[in-house]
């Protein structure tokens, strides 16, 4: 049985309940059927379901072989709108939405936005990614961070860098993170939170790059702030 999907356990497990009890079945014979029918109606429609997906997910991934080059080249309107005979970006994330080649057409694309600074497209695209490698989610975290910032949306920024530095928290990405978010918080004139997210740097990260600007970023702030 596949784990992932409960629907195809449930008529073996159905089964051997009812095979338990032969009065059972006698007397409830109309409604078993009718339970049955159903089971299995949920099970053909599961299996056509995910078939479907795994047809459209491939599909998917061959239309954006061609816009993933382009984005790679930096082409970013051919990778965004295609070349004519392949499907750019926007029409991969659009057309195989729910599949992995649709939510990575997403990254791309949010990615593709922020360079040309259409920074509100870039949020739309990167909101609609999601990812189970969890440095590639902080990525998207970060990045939406910096559409935010862009719009001038200090505070969501922060928020969001906090979050990219928080997921999956590690020496190589985390202290950058912070340190958006730090500086982001001071642009919102947040200078408690700013020397906190410093203050992360120093001491939960003291091998970082970003140790030694964080402390005189720390300092600055809390002359800054009075303290």
């Amino acid at each position: 049985m596949n784990p992932e999907h409960p629907l195809l356990e449930n008529p073996d497990a159905l089964a051997e309940r009812l095979a338990n009890s032969e009065d059972f079945l006698r007397r409830n014979k109309t409604v078993l059927l009718g339970v049955l029918t159903v089971v299995v109606l949920a099970v053909v429609g599961a299996f056509g379901y995910y078939t479907w997906r795994s047809s459209q997910d491939e599909k998917g991934q061959a239309a954006m072989f061609q816009a993933v080059h382009y984005w790679e080249a930096d082409s970013l309107k051919k990778a965004m709108k295609g070349d004519g005979q392949y499907d750019g970006l926007e029409s991969v994330a659009s057309q195989y939405s729910g599949t992995k080649a649709g939510n990575l057409a997403n990254f791309y694309a949010g990615v593709a936005s922020l360079k040309e600074g259409k920074f509100q497209a870039a949020i739309d695209y990167l909101e609609d990614f999601s990812s189970d490698d969890l440095l590639v989610q902080a990525r998207a975290y970060a990045l939406l961070g910096d559409a935010n910032l862009e719009l001038g949306k200090t505070k969501e920024a922060a928020d969001l860098y906090e979050k990219a530095a928080t997921t999956n928290a590690n020496e190589f990405f985390s202290p950058s993170y912070l340190l958006k978010e730090a500086t982001a918080r001071e642009l919102a004139k947040d200078y408690d939170g700013a020397i906190k997210a410093y203050e992360r740097i120093i001491d939960e990260y003291q091998t970082a790059a970003e140790v030694n600007e964080a402390r005189e970023a720390k300092a600055r702030v809390e002359a800054l702030a009075g303290k």
